[in-house]
This record gives structure tokens, C-alpha cells and sequence, in this order.
């Protein structure tokens, strides 16, 4: 699924913003969590920034999306990230329902990233600084058991949010796609995209995965949204091979009136360090 000019790059050296490593930034043989519940569509669209970026509707309801990776093996050494989404569309007007899973490409399907919690903080220089991701260092975790997939994510002490998965019998889905990640960064929308493969053990509806939003403000704006009890699917990859494209877009975001605030910016990362240190895990009761 990738682009044929990431293989024509594979091999070569690049050095940005004094990160150095070798193209293409990839990872191997990481393990995998998602979840997807339902959303009141209409509260969603208030956490999305511009104009231009529209919630994706399955019939009249949203989707937020958690996806949780062990990433092993990477350019940039080991360390989880834990994506807080929710699925929408980009474009002048609102995409119509369902039909947008389809044509991906014609409607620009993808997810907005509303938040994005890393181990380390070479990850946020990199991740943030270069494609704009909502990174910043948190305690997490990665837990796989003989019933369920978990993980944590406290900040500040307080618990965020954990998410289990039904630990699958086997996992026998072969998935090769490709994804759009939207994200707001210096005042402007950022577009990335990242191409992956492995293979996925399901199941849909109830006892599939578990929430839980925990007190820190960073994620209360969530708890608004009239999240589904259950979960419409929840999936888990044993292993899983991804390429993070080099090419990347941006759009100034708009407002109706002049902002008043502004969007972080890169004083947040110029300063960080490459350090590959996690903090303690999450405290679990």
C-alpha cells in the first residue's frame, strides 16, 4: 500500500530538526490494539478545529477511535503511543453518511487526533515537531493477558484512560491499509499519513472492549460526547510492520473571528532532548 517512492528511499539517511535516522521511519514486529465506540456526531464536530474537517457518521452517530501500539522495533528506539481519535472527513462540506468508508481518498477519511500520549520524549521531538502530532510524554502501559489486551494512560498521577480488549483466540484477519492522521499544530491543520500491515483477531458489540475516562481535565471534554457502553469492534494484532510516509500537507486553520489563543507551536518541542526514557507505568488498582 505504500508509495513507490518511500521503497526508492529505503536505505538513505536523513537528519531533521537534529534527528538523525534512516528512511523510511518504520517499525517491526509491534504488537496492537483498536477500539471503536459510537458518538454523538453532532458534539463531536465541536472538537474538531477549522472548517474543513466534518465527523465522519455510521448512520447518524460518530466514531472515536483508540488505537494503542507497542511499537518494538523503530528508527527512534521503543515506546507506546496511544491515539484518542475520532473518525472524520475533510473537505468544503460535510461527507454523506457510510459512503466515505468506501471512496477514503475522494471525501479525505481519517482521524482526527485529539490526543496522543507517547513514552518517550524523542517520539514528541519527532513526532510533534516534524508532523505536527499532538505528542507529549505520559505513563502507559501494554498489557497482554490470556482474556483481555490493556492499556493505561495517567498523567499527572491521575488516571486518563484505560482501554481493554477481548484477547482474541487467533488472530487470522490479514489487514494491509493505509490511514490519514489530521491533527492541529501552529495554526494549521496537519494531514500525515502512515501505511500498515499484520494480522487482527475481532470481535463486535458487546464484551469486546471495556472504557474508562478517568478525572484529568485533558480528556474531559470526551466524557460530553455520550460515548457507547459497548464497543462497535475491537481488534488485536499480535505483530504489526508500519511506514510513517515522509510526505506530509497542511492547511491554515480559520476562524469566524480572530482567535484568541493560539495553537501550540514549536516552542513546545525546540527545546526537547532525544531522550528514550519512559517514566514509571500507570498506577492500576
Amino acid at each position: 500500500m505504500r508509495p513507490n517512492r518511500l521503497k526508492h528511499q529505503a536505505g538513505r539517511h536523513a537528519l531533521v530538526d537534529g534527528i538523525a535516522f534512516q528512511l523510511p521511519v518504520s517499525s517491526l514486529r509491534s504488537p496492537a490494539l483498536m477500539a471503536a465506540f459510537s458518538i454523538d456526531a453532532d458534539k463531536a464536530a465541536a472538537l474538531l478545529p477549522g472548517n474543513e474537517l466534518h465527523p465522519f457518521r455510521l448512520w447518524h452517530r460518530g466514531l472515536l477511535v483508540i488505537t494503542v501500539i507497542d511499537y518494538r522495533e523503530t528508527n527512534i528506539g521503543k515506546y507506546i503511543e496511544y491515539s484518542i481519535a475520532i473518525a472524520c472527513t475533510h473537505g468544503a462540506n460535510p461527507a454523506p453518511r457510510l459512503l466515505p468508508a468506501i471512496l477514503m481518498k475522494t471525501f479525505g477519511t481519517g482521524q482526527y487526533v485529539f490526543d496522543l500520549p507517547v513514552s518517550t520524549e524523542i517520539s514528541v521531538k519527532g513526532g510533534k515537531g516534524i508532523w505536527g502530532m499532538p505528542k507529549h510524554q505520559a505513563n502507559l502501559d501494554f498489557l497482554i493477558g490470556d482474556d483481555w489486551v490493556s492499556s493505561q494512560y495517567d498523567l499527572d498521577g491521575q488516571l486518563a484512560m484505560r482501554i481493554d480488549v477481548a484477547t482474541p483466540k487467533k488472530a487470522w484477519l490479514p489487514v494491509n491499509t493505509g490511514a490519514v492522521n489530521y491533527c492541529g499544530f501552529r495554526g494549521m491543520l496537519m494531514a500525515s499519513y502512515i501505511y500498515f500491515k499484520g494480522k487482527m483477531g475481532f470481535k463486535m458489540g458487546k464484551n469486546a472492549a471495556r472504557l474508562v475516562i478517568g478525572d484529568h481535565p485533558r480528556l474531559a471534554a470526551l466524557k460530553n460526547l455520550d460515548i457507547s457502553e459497548d464497543a462497535l469492534f475491537a481488534g488485536f494484532f499480535p505483530e504489526t510492520a508500519g511506514v510513517l510516509d515522509d510526505h506530509f500537507e497542511c492547511w491554515f486553520l480559520s476562524a469566524d473571528a480572530p482567535p484568541s489563543t493560539a495553537m501550540q507551536g514549536f516552542e513546545s518541542v525546540i527545546d526537547l532532548e532525544q531522550k528514550q526514557d519512559w517514566l514509571e507505568p500507570p498506577h492500576r488498582s
